[in-house]
């Protein structure tokens, strides 16, 4: 079974984003306009709209106009974009736009005010309303036709993407187009990355919506400006020293011209604003400059090997020696829920070593009993698996004295004829010495205690081996 969400992503060490200035944070402003292309009767679609706006208890209402909706929306347009123009034009502020094309297609006055500010405007769709219901091919014709409309009315094709309200086929649908520079309909990082689509990197600038506005309609959200600010705030700041610590991030700032653009709600933004002023270290960007950063400074990089998308065949060549003579427990692994996370030595690891775990004790004897004794016959012999040999090598048991090979002979037949099975420790970690310590010290253990310490060894030596395949 493959499992295709990544739920490592980036793991424990994400990558140094370098930004411009040495900045320790990079934060987008992202106006949503969407006014004109929300769902409405007039547009041809079944009911009015409802979502993200201050009716309470909005619902749609089939085959009827919402009057009061629409001229929420309409106030977007004739009011709130305007207000928030002139905040980011007199700071001289960068912004992306993320454009529905319909609603481009109407407000041509604010299409020319975004052009003549050099705003980016990137698709945010042909109409604002819900995909999950739509076939695949429906929703494929309406990319196509916002990219067609889009570039018509600003004169250039959007190189960013954000549907915003999804199906499961979007992403891949975008990345299928083909066009697009960057897309954005995640939520699954602070920093960009690439999704790998039919074999093609896409390059991903993940958004937020816990630092949208959108919350401050909804009942756990914002109830006014100075709440949405401290959000803000806090956000910004764990991100800054973060920073600061050598780690930067990004911040995605959503807006909305029918809500912040609100007086009231404005005033938190403005003090925002001037907040990260304050700050410096800050690197105030659109979202496509975030991506032509990251494509210059971290360009995609395929990883070799991925044990989840591997036939059975290449995946047990690989991995069926990890323990030793057992390749039962790759095939098991096989046979379990494998993703993106198990494509690095800790998640394989963790996939077989619960085969292992849960294995009878008959079958975890014999993998204990499939180990070699240390510098014994088979190593003097030379008939070591190339794993073992270069193992054991690793702590110098192939360069033994006359008098350290009779040690560990007699060591060897006596924890065998104590326990039945061979001694084994994760020679890598150890040297000659403290070897020879740890077999007189377990020879002191009685057999459950020993058979469990042997089985927690062998699970050591399989995560070593495989950090020599696997990132």
């Amino acid at each position: 079974m493959r499992y295709p969400r990544d739920m490592y992503g980036y793991g424990p060490n994400p990558p140094h984003a370098n930004w411009p200035g040495g900045a320790n944070v990079a934060v987008q402003f992202v106006l949503n306009y969407e006014e004109g292309g929300e769902n409405n009767i007039l547009h041809g679609d079944a009911a009015s709209e409802a979502f993200l706006v201050d009716v309470i208890g909005a619902a749609p209402w089939p085959g009827k106009r919402h009057w009061n909706v629409e001229s929420m929306y309409e106030y977007g347009a004739r009011a709130g974009f305007w207000r928030l123009h002139r905040l980011f034009t007199s700071r001289n502020l960068p912004v992306t736009v993320y454009g529905v094309a319909t609603a481009l297609e109407r407000s041509p006055a604010q299409v020319k005010a975004m052009l003549d500010a050099d705003w980016e405007i990137a698709s945010h769709g042909l109409k604002w309303i819900d995909y999950r219901d739509h076939d695949i091919e429906h929703e494929r014709r309406d990319l196509h036709e916002a990219v067609r409309i889009h570039t018509e009315i600003t004169g250039s094709r959007p190189v960013g993407w954000y549907c915003g309200r999804t199906s499961v086929n979007t992403v891949d649908l975008a990345s299928e187009e083909g066009g697009f520079t960057y897309v954005s309909d995640t939520y699954d990082d602070d920093l960009p990355y690439y999704r790998e689509h039919l074999g093609s990197p896409q390059l991903i600038i993940p958004y937020s919506l816990a630092t949208n506005d959108m919350r401050f309609t909804t009942a756990s959200g914002f109830p006014n400006g100075e709440a949405y600010f401290q959000m803000l705030k806090d956000s910004f700041d764990v991100l800054w020293d973060e920073g600061a610590a050598g780690s930067p991030k990004m911040m995605s700032v959503g807006l909305h011209c029918r809500l912040v653009g609100m007086p009231g709600r404005i005033a938190g933004l403005i003090r925002f604003l001037d907040y990260i002023e304050s700050r410096g270290k800050v690197w105030v960007a659109k979202r496509i400059d975030i991506a032509e950063h990251w494509l210059r400074e971290h360009p995609f990089v395929e990883q070799t090997v991925r044990p989840s998308r591997l036939p059975y065949d290449d995946f047990a060549q690989l991995f069926g020696s990890i323990f030793e003579h057992s390749e039962w427990v790759a095939e098991r692994a096989y046979r379990r829920e494998l993703g993106p996370a198990h494509d690095t030595a800790v998640g394989l690891h963790a996939v077989m070593a619960r085969v292992f775990r849960t294995a009878s004790p008959e079958e975890r004897l014999g993998v204990l009993n499939a180990h070699p004794d240390l510098a014994g016959k088979l190593a003097a012999a030379r008939r070591l698996t190339a794993a073992s040999s270069e193992e054991q090598a690793s702590a110098g048991l192939d360069a033994l004295t006359d008098a350290e090979r009779e040690r560990f002979t007699t060591l060897n037949a006596a924890y065998v004829e104590r326990f039945g099975f061979p001694f084994i420790i994760a020679v890598k970690d150890n040297t000659k010495a403290t070897i020879l310590a740890a077999f007189e010290r377990r020879l002191g253990n009685d057999r459950e205690t020993e058979f469990a310490e042997a089985c927690r060894q062998v699970e050591r030596i399989a995560f070593i081996r495989l950090s020599q395949i696997l990132p």
